[in-house]
């Protein structure tokens, strides 16, 4: 383990990453190049410059704003280094000795992307994509933009290497914009805060520590070794650990991104102060709920307005109540509500947001259950499985374009909550419900043992990630389309997802589906 780092808190004020601009725009197209490079940059004011992989050579990378339904092009730019600076596992499948270590492939997380623009884990490339993953297919992506106005965000997807490149710096935000968001009068511009949040821990010289192995000093594991999941010790907001923000005594929206590899945060403010929330992963909920604190695992989103108009003066410092034995603290970031009003508020906390259009069970064409299961790899190292199989097995999760599924995601692992992430589509979260784990163990039977709970205030929206805990039977629906083609489905702990807990799903044309059916 690395030294313990003992870093000031609250001395580096808080970055705002910078706004992505176009190289072209004609009519409603736009087109972006972004280049992946190795860069330093310093993390905190007592820490010596940082080396980091970066989208444009900063972390987090810069934020795209787009409008819904503009359609955008982006060239990503990989002129990273051969080798990688963090411990490579060649064990792992997709990441064996033979693959170049400087591979990498982007994926627009939540967003409802064509097969061949969704990142898709092996259509990794290197620098001038001089080699290339076997899915690889085009070297400038198209996203069509057709989401409600939403936060999402983008990252590194390579297979077996993907833990390491977003430890490296490889993420930022992308936020969809449209009419109906603006016409609700919500805080924007200098009012308006995107907040990526990672851990990360460090070496005395300022260096990523990253693990190389366990602790166990099991002679029979690899070195290096993956080491299943990995919660840093320091906190970073936007790039900077600790960060401190000053704040006018008003109305902030704040969009919050737990980027952590699997760290799971559940935030609040040490002053009680409620959040205001608006929006999930899929964008704005239908009606605003007042929330003391929240839940996020890897990977999810939610977007709050926080009021700061009776604080003046004072020091609001937002906190991770997560209990935890790797974080020493609790502190997130600090508000400084020590700025002037510079005009009067007259922005809105509107009650009602507008309408979602939600799928309902009579709509659904299959009902699915996949479990989550645990057993060893040929190391003895935890093997964590989605429906118990590998990456490599047959895609059994197939569907007919635009037909509405419900998923029963059957969870049999006892640790956290795992983070389910499914690309191409937003789903709802139905209910989770609790049932005899050791009764399925044994025959597969399913028996619940209570009632079926509601998603939580906070989950009432579209979502394109879903905390499945222990013993619970976690039921979501969505419709899966409008593109067809090769898509994943996995644990967003990126820990489990380089080591197996991914899986492809295939959306077929009708009659392609049909023919596959034997019809």
């Amino acid at each position: 383990m690395s030294e313990k780092i003992k870093l000031q808190k609250f001395v580096d004020e808080l970055p705002i990453p910078n706004i992505l601009s176009p190289k072209m725009r004609i009519n409603n197209d736009s087109y972006y190049e972004v280049t992946m490079k190795e860069f330093s940059q310093k993390l905190h004011r007592d820490l010596e410059p940082t080396r980091l992989w970066g989208y444009d050579g900063i972390f987090p990378g810069p934020t795209f704003e787009v409008m819904k339904n503009e359609q955008v092009f982006v060239k990503w730019i990989n002129n990273l280094p051969n080798k990688h600076f963090l411990p490579v596992d060649t064990t792992i499948h997709g990441s064996e000795i033979t693959l170049p270590e400087g591979r990498s492939v982007v994926h627009l997380h939540g967003g409802r992307t064509p097969a061949h623009s969704d990142g898709y884990p092996e259509a990794w490339f290197t620098r001038n994509f001089e080699q290339t993953g076997p899915l690889f297919e085009r070297e400038i992506y198209s996203y069509p933009n057709i989401e409600r106005a939403t936060t999402l965000w983008y990252h590194d997807h390579t297979v077996g290497i993907t833990r390491l490149n977003i430890y490296a710096g490889l993420a930022g935000f992308y936020l969809i914009r449209d009419m109906h968001e603006e016409s609700l009068n919500l805080p924007k511009g200098n009012y308006e805060i995107p907040l990526l949040i990672v851990d990360r821990s460090f070496n005395p010289d300022g260096s990523l520590y990253y693990p190389s192995t366990s602790d166990s000093n099991d002679k029979s594991l690899p070195h290096p070794s993956l080491v299943p999941p990995f919660d840093a010790d320091t906190i970073l907001v936007n790039g900077k650990v600790y960060p401190f923000f000053e704040v006018e005594p008003r109305k902030y929206r704040f969009r919050f991104l737990n980027a952590s590899n699997s760290r799971i945060l559940t935030l609040k403010m040490d002053s009680g102060q409620p959040f205001y929330q608006i929006g999930t992963d899929g964008g704005l909920l239908e009606r605003t709920v007042k929330i003391n604190e929240f839940i996020m695992g890897s990977a999810e989103r939610v977007d709050v307005i926080i009021d700061f108009s009776n604080y003046y003066g004072q020091t609001v410092t937002l906190k991770n109540v997560t209990k935890s034995a790797s974080l020493e603290t609790t502190d997130v970031m600090q508000f400084r509500v020590t700025v002037p009003l510079k005009s009067s508020d007259t922005t809105s906390l509107p009650y009602y947001l507008g309408n979602m259009n939600r799928l309902i069970t009579s709509m659904a064409e299959r009902i699915r259950d996949l479990t989550l299961v645990r057993t060893k790899d040929q190391y003895g190292r935890s093997l964590n499985l989605l429906d118990g199989k590998m990456w490599m097995d047959r895609i059994s999760e197939r569907m007919e374009v635009n037909t509405v599924e419900i998923w029963r995601i059957i969870n049999l692992i006892d640790d956290d909550p795992h983070p389910i992430h499914i690309h191409l589509v937003d789903f709802q979260i139905l209910n989770r419900q609790p049932f005899d784990v050791s009764q399925y163990q044994k025959n597969g039977k399913l028996t619940f043992t209570g009632p079926p709970i509601p998603p939580n205030p906070y989950e009432m929206g579209l979502k394109d990630t879903v905390q499945t805990p222990f013993g619970y039977v976690t039921s979501i629906i969505a419709r899966f389309g409008p593109f067809t083609g090769r898509y994943v489905w996995h644990c967003h702990m990126l820990e489990h997802e380089d080591l197996e807990m991914m899986r492809p799903i295939e959306v077929l044309k009708t009659q392609d589906w049909k023919k596959s059916e034997g019809y």
